[in-house]
């Protein structure tokens, strides 16, 4: 593994940061653009309706274009959650039906789906997965005609276990129920087809594997939902509202798609720009190109670690990016000393530790984490 990448970031030889899926390190372009949108906001007479409109646009396809669809379909959010939300309010239940959700699934689903069931009287269907399973068989078997939402991610955050979207897209729109995607936990670092999976709304982040800025994250609505309802009225979501002259020109019209869901101050100058280079670098690699090399290196690592007697918590089938080792019971009160004593930084999820790498990973990182789980394996 060549450093090809590694000049891009400002990661230290000294160091291996294995915990993208927590957050992504910006890229050199984007901390340059950062810095440029923090100067051009310090001389706001400098600030254009491209600042306000363009940038914002050139974000929204940037984005499009990695996800294969539309710009029309992507909203620009704040977070996953404002994404789940706006999804909740959009859809529909009631007394004696379900949303399906997995056991132990990121908290901002959960307390997402809960507040939808307290609202609408249906029930959590909250799915388990024994080991030897894949989280698509666990889905598959509990779903059912009383199932209004199934609300899934691509892979579970904790260890990347991967979901079949497209088998259980296909089986929701079955049993007539609508399907809602997280992606924040994939999106940038492994293939996603909108087109075959076909949700209804699919949020993702642009902090973790898009390697851009805290706070800008993606909505993509499904053309049934379009004319939906958003979280809040902001003057930039209605048609016209590029013309400052004529604001108070109230108009009932929203902006074009599934710009209506937008977040107010979208156009966050300082870091608009910032996460169109990031973007911008992803398309350039490609999503294919990332998950290959991803693949290629969580395989090894993964090898290593079974072969020093470390099981893998992903079940049968995981994502390429993203892996889960269970620490020995002996191991997990020094596990933490351990890897930072190496200089390697994981996330800890219980008994195990999730191992995501990015495009600057290289050879000297994996023999960094290997030496530490060695150390650890030694005192099972």
């Amino acid at each position: 593994m060549d450093d090809e990448f590694r000049g891009l970031f400002d990661v230290s030889n000294d160091f291996a940061y294995f915990n993208c899926a927590a957050i992504g390190p910006l890229p050199h372009a984007a901390v340059r653009a950062i810095e440029a949108g923090a100067a051009r906001h310090a001389r706001p007479w400098q600030i254009s309706t491209v600042d306000w409109v363009d940038d914002v646009e050139e974000r929204r396809a940037l984005f499009a274009a990695l996800a294969g669809c539309d710009a029309d379909s992507i909203a620009l959010v704040p977070s996953a959650s404002y994404g789940l939300a706006t999804a909740a309010r959009n859809l529909d239940a009631g007394p004696g039906q379900r949303v399906l959700v997995l056991a132990e699934d990121f908290p901002s689903s959960v307390y997402t789906w809960r507040a939808f069931a307290r609202r609408t009287g249906c029930e959590i269907l909250t799915v388990e997965r024994a080991p030897d399973r894949s989280w698509t068989e666990a889905i598959l078997d509990a779903l059912d005609y009383r199932v209004a939402v199934v609300s899934v991610p691509t892979v579970h955050w904790t260890d990347g276990a991967l979901v079949d979207l497209e088998a259980v897209g296909a089986a929701a729109r079955a049993v007539g129920a609508a399907l809602v995607v997280d992606a924040s936990q994939s999106f940038g670092a492994m293939p996603m087809d909108l087109g075959m999976i076909r949700p209804d709304f699919m949020v993702a982040v642009g902090y973790k594997w898009l390697l851009g800025p805290y706070g800008l994250s993606y909505l993509f609505v499904g053309e049934a939902h379009l004319e939906g309802t958003p979280l809040e009225e902001n003057w930039l979501q209605r048609a016209g509202s590029e013309d400052f002259a004529r604001l108070v020109d109230y108009v009932d019209e929203y902006r074009l798609g599934a710009r209506r869901f937008d977040v107010g101050e979208r156009s966050a100058f300082e870091l608009t720009k910032a996460a169109s280079a990031s973007l911008a670098m992803i398309r350039d690699w490609t999503i294919p190109r990332v998950s290959t090399r991803l693949g290629w290196v969580t395989e090894r690592i993964e090898v290593a670690a079974r072969d020093r007697g470390l099981a893998t918590t992903s079940g049968p089938i995981r994502c390429p990016h993203i892996l889960g080792v269970a620490l020995p019971a002996a191991a997990t009160g020094s596990a933490a000393a351990i890897f930072k004593s190496a200089n390697v930084q994981v996330g800890f999820r219980g008994r195990a530790v999730r191992i995501a790498p990015h495009m600057y990973t290289n050879r000297a990182d994996c023999l960094r984490l290997i030496g530490a789980l060695a150390e650890i394996a030694a005192l099972a």
